[in-house]
């Protein structure tokens, strides 16, 4: 196979790989946060990777288009955030149920997708900012607590960053591996290399899904699918967002019940099926989507391994991992807050709500944060919309 015709090929490959190893930890982490036990974090490890690969497959090669799949990143880092949910385990599952379902009405009913992208850009960036700060603050922990893995961790991960970016969190990920493997957890949770399918039926709690179902819809939204669609964009691709939406949050659905949060339009990693590193030939990228595709459905059984490796390490050990990998994500979202000026103190408010990590009424900070945040906006803008009538009110009165 000549250069050319392998590179799209060789794109889907890195691109899965990176994918898969730079976040793996997240959603793992996720899992444990809402209660999960490892065999049950496993199995959703499992199906999202067979997920995004049957969905990336088959929508990349009917449009003829790189539409590379992938779990929500962001979403997992929500449920870090969110940590243990009122109705325990079930109750998350009936979460993810809802984001899916909403990702389907979305996909069916434009005015739901013009509400999400209608939310402003600085709100919904502190939104994603105050889920993923206590995240990207675990390195700092694990180098004081765990310091004999903590440390060669992040040290690896600086190397790389420096010399090889992208390939600095799965290199961390390694080196943290390693480390655990010369000295692992006494007593640790059991966990089998390979990965079981475990089924558990999704319930409803009103304060779970107002706080944890709800805020996954709108980041894996605005975080993932809408910024995965610019991506596609930006290199020439219209993508098709009602398949897409609707594809993504069906499986999302069916895949619930067995630990999957959801599934969705990759962003991170899109550019690399998209851009130049797929070929010179933009007719051909899309099987760099189809090559990734493939090769999560090939890392799915490793999902089993990659628990095992959790149980046997330090869980602030696993969370910092994730945090290197959303560093740069944490970076751009709290720049992005910040850059309207007349938006920045709503956003900030978000910021800062969702950072807490508070609970109220059964319902998580996310949620809160983002409810906190559009609340100052609209007396910001009454506020604004009043002072013209203030000031001429003010002139009337001081002519003679």
């Amino acid at each position: 196979m000549s250069s050319a015709r392998s590179q799209p090929v060789v794109a889907g490959i890195v691109a899965a790989l990176v994918g898969f190893a730079g976040s793996f930890a997240i959603v793992l982490a996720g899992l444990h946060a809402v209660g999960a036990s490892n065999a049950q974090a496993s199995s959703g490890l499992l199906v999202l990777s067979v997920a995004m690969g049957v969905t990336g497959i088959a929508l990349s090669f009917h449009y003829k288009m790189p539409l590379s799949m992938a779990w929500s990143t962001p979403g997992a880092a929500l449920l870090v955030a969110a940590g243990p949910v009122s109705g325990g385990y079930p109750a998350a599952l009936g979460a993810f149920v809802l984001a899916g379902v909403l990702i389907v009405v979305a996909g069916l009913w434009r005015p739901l997708t013009r509400a999400i992208v209608a939310i402003p850009g600085p709100i919904a960036s502190g939104l994603m900012a105050g889920v993923l700060l206590p995240i990207c603050l675990q390195p700092v922990h694990a180098v004081v607590e765990v310091p004999k893995l903590g440390i060669p961790t992040v040290v690896v991960w600086l190397v790389l960053w420096r010399v090889a970016r992208r390939w600095a969190v799965p290199g961390a990920l390694a080196a943290a591996a390693i480390a655990v493997a010369i000295d692992p957890v006494a007593g640790g949770p059991s966990a089998h290399l390979l990965p079981q399918l475990t089924f558990v039926t999704p319930t409803l709690h009103l304060g779970t899904l107002l706080g944890v179902g709800l805020p996954l819809f709108i980041v894996t939204m605005v975080s993932q699918n809408v910024a995965g669609m610019s991506v596609l964009a930006a290199h020439g691709y219209a993508a098709p967002m009602r398949p897409v939406l609707v594809t993504t949050g069906a499986a999302t659905v069916v895949g619930a019940p067995m630990g999957g949060h959801g599934i969705n339009l990759a962003a991170i990693t899109a550019a690399l099926a998209a851009g130049p590193e797929a070929g010179p030939d933009r007719s051909r990228r899309w099987i760099a989507a189809v090559s990734a595709g493939a090769v999560y459905l090939v890392l799915g059984p490793a999902a089993g391994l990659a628990t095992a490796l959790l149980a046997a390490s330090p869980p602030v050990l696993i969370e910092a991992v994730a945090g290197l990998a959303l560093l740069g994500t944490l970076g751009a979202a709290l720049r992005a807050a910040t850059d309207d000026e007349q938006q920045r103190e709503p956003a900030i408010i978000t910021f800062v709500v969702c950072a807490s990590g508070v609970t109220a009424l059964g319902i998580s900070a996310p949620f809160w944060g983002l409810v906190a945040g559009l609340l100052l906006l609209a007396v910001q803008r009454g506020r604004y919309r009043r002072l013209p009538v203030l000031r001429s009110r003010r002139d009337t009165a001081r002519t003679p």
